[in-house]
């Protein structure tokens, strides 16, 4: 095959003009893939105590659950300051997205437990997190301006972490096991951090940490360290490795794995429900079977033979033989003869009178 000059350089240029074009066209759609935050948007950016907002967002994961509330004590730009406990838990709404990531849902307004300014607070409950936070007003709710973000402190584990705690007897038999995560903070802000809320993460294998809140009672000054208990608690029958987590805001402060011996217990009494019933069962219907079956008619004769009387079952008395006199038979039939049969005793002078003498 005859090539002339420069003809490979000129299609070498087509090729990459061609895939320059491809790569154009198909950049904004990647882009926009990945650029898709999830988001949240309100019927009413205001109302009452007692009313209702619709509650709609995109961008979500498919099929995701999510929980819908009303906070107080927080902006999009701060979060929720002191965790869920400034929200309206009581009146809180929980909903799963389509297959599209979309979802929509009414929401009753209440008042929450913190002063606005307040926010619909939407958020992932299981999985990977993701939340939104969209600003609402709640007309007549008081309103105090937020504490400066110096007075939240910088919160920071100085010693490695670790679980203390041993588990009861029925833990063996699928009880939820529990244990305290103890670790020591110090504050390195400039601000004392009153009652912090941290965040206790429970995960196990390669599924993502279901995060449950704990609050801490208790203040840590500038510059002081505390040494913090907090309960960590697993469902009922869990069993394997497990990953605790702690995060403080949004920052992971430490993690500890966790190995739970499975629950030998469950696992005995199984064994021992399948041979007990099926022997119960099995001696149930050898009773049944014995009762309902018919009987042959000897049997039942003879049966009936045994539940006689006493009086009626005594032997009768056996009688003479007729060929026999009293005192004509022989010695040993004399002897098996009754009493009543026998001839009463004699002495010698009434023989003799009887005889004429």
């Amino acid at each position: 095959m005859r090539q002339y000059p420069g003809s490979g350089s000129r299609t070498t240029t087509t090729l990459l003009l061609l895939l320059s074009v491809l790569l154009a066209l198909v950049a904004p759609t990647a882009q926009a893939a990945d650029g898709d935050a999830p988001s949240v948007s309100l019927s009413k950016k205001e109302a009452g105590k007692g009313g209702e907002i619709t509650v709609k967002g995109g961008g979500w994961r498919s099929e995701a659950l999510l929980m819908l509330l009303i906070c107080g004590r927080s902006t999009p730009e701060r979060g929720v300051i002191g965790g869920t406990n400034s929200c309206a838990n009581a009146d809180g709404r929980a909903v799963t997205t389509d297959k599209k990531g979309a979802f929509s849902k009414k929401l009753p307004v209440a008042e929450p437990p913190e002063p606005c300014p307040c926010v619909v607070h939407v958020a992932t409950v299981t999985g990977e997190q993701a939340l939104v936070d969209a600003v609402f007003t709640v007309a007549g709710h008081p309103t105090a301006p937020l504490p400066p973000p110096a007075d939240e402190g910088r919160l920071a584990v100085l010693a490695t972490t670790r679980l203390e705690g041993e588990s009861s007897p029925l833990t063996w038999f699928g009880a939820p096991p529990a244990r305290q995560l103890v670790f020591t903070v110090g504050n390195l802000g400039s601000a004392p951090v009153e009652d912090p809320v941290f965040e206790i993460g429970t995960a196990h294998g390669v599924y993502a940490p279901q995060w449950e809140e704990r609050q801490w009672r208790g203040t840590v000054a500038p510059g002081s360290k505390a040494r913090i208990k907090l309960p960590v608690e697993l469902s009922a029958g869990a069993h394997g490795d497990y990953q605790v987590s702690l995060r403080y805001g949004t920052k992971v402060l430490a993690e500890q794995p966790w190995g739970v011996s499975r629950p030998w217990g469950v696992t005995l009494f199984w064994v021992l429900l399948c041979l007990v019933v099926p022997a119960a069962v099995f001696r149930i219907g050898m009773a049944v079977v014995d009762k309902v079956r018919p009987r042959p008619a000897g049997l039942v004769a003879r049966h009936a033979h045994r539940t006689r009387t006493p009086a009626a079952q005594a032997p009768p008395a056996p009688a003479a033989l007729p060929w026999f006199t009293q005192d004509s038979a022989p010695p040993d039939i004399r002897r098996s003869a009754p009493p009543e049969n026998r001839p009463p005793p004699t002495t010698k002078g009434q023989a003799w009178t009887r005889n004429g003498g």
